[in-house]
């Protein structure tokens, strides 16, 4: 009969296998990536920040990001909508400046899986185009069975060089993101597992143009979006005050999955 290996990490359904648990697993790819930061209002946005964090700054941070020459993949790829708050976590053990998930849109189901799972990522699905490019003005959508709730939109106005380039690679290279792992009870209410967790990540910049960015939610009923359209809406009656950085990044992504580690 089938018995789970100690020293094996394993996705449902675990009784087809697993793979050898390697703390020094890296998982690469390369990366497009679209940043759009803005200012919202501190206590709407504080709703939505779990006790135990710090709200560092009243800012939405959205990332669109493709993914392309996934290692772990053979070679895949897929899309992704990044969307985050920069926060403080202050613990018993651990004091921790990072990015807190409040959600992950991605457009494949391998890795939604791998990032609830494993590591406490919030991720669902979604329909996310492509970045649509007629120089200097890049934009895509972001779908739910026809639906629209977001589009992204940006105007490049030049290369990021010297100094400033530096900051944009120093500022990628390492983010500390931060993730609530959460498995509701069978037959019950609450919570079977509740952690936070740490899921080390970067990317390697090579190249970055600055711009012009803007973007827009659009509120989804039930019936557009049944099983998302409270979190889509909670984060369109959001409003936004002011872009605070724009920025469109090409480079290497670098995520250091089974690093991942539960922070108290």
């Amino acid at each position: 009969m089938f018995q789970p290996r100690r020293d094996y990490t394993y996705l449902m359904p675990v009784h087809f296998g697993g793979s050898l648990f390697d703390p020094e697993t890296v998982v690469t790819q390369r990366s497009t990536s679209l940043a759009l930061s803005y200012e919202t209002e501190r206590e709407s946005l504080e709703h939505y920040i779990p006790e135990g964090f710090e709200l560092l700054a009243p800012e939405v941070q959205v990332n669109f990001s493709k993914f392309t020459e996934i290692n772990w993949m053979q070679g895949g790829q897929y899309n992704l909508i990044n969307v985050a708050a920069p926060v403080r976590f202050h613990g018993e053990k651990d004091q921790v400046d990072g990015a807190y998930t409040l959600v992950v849109w991605e457009n494949k189901t391998a890795p939604i899986l791998g990032g609830r799972e494993q590591t406490g990522i919030p991720k669902i699905y979604a329909e996310i185009e492509d970045l649509h490019i007629v120089r200097p003005h890049y934009a895509t959508t972001v779908s739910y069975e026809g639906n629209t709730f977001l589009t992204m939109d940006f105007e490049a106005t030049g290369a990021v060089t010297g100094g400033d380039l530096e900051a944009v690679k120093t500022q990628f290279a390492s983010m500390n993101t931060l993730g609530w792992r959460y498995i509701p009870k069978v037959g019950a209410p609450g919570a079977e597992l509740s952690q936070f967790v740490l899921y080390p990540q970067g990317m390697e910049v090579e190249s970055a143009q600055a711009g012009l960015g803007t973007l827009q939610w659009t509120e989804l009923t039930p019936m557009q979006n049944p099983a998302q359209y409270y979190i889509i809406n909670s984060l369109a009656a959001l409003p936004v005050k002011r872009v605070t950085q724009a920025v469109l990044a090409e480079g290497t992504a670098v995520l250091r999955a089974m690093g991942a580690r539960v922070i108290e």
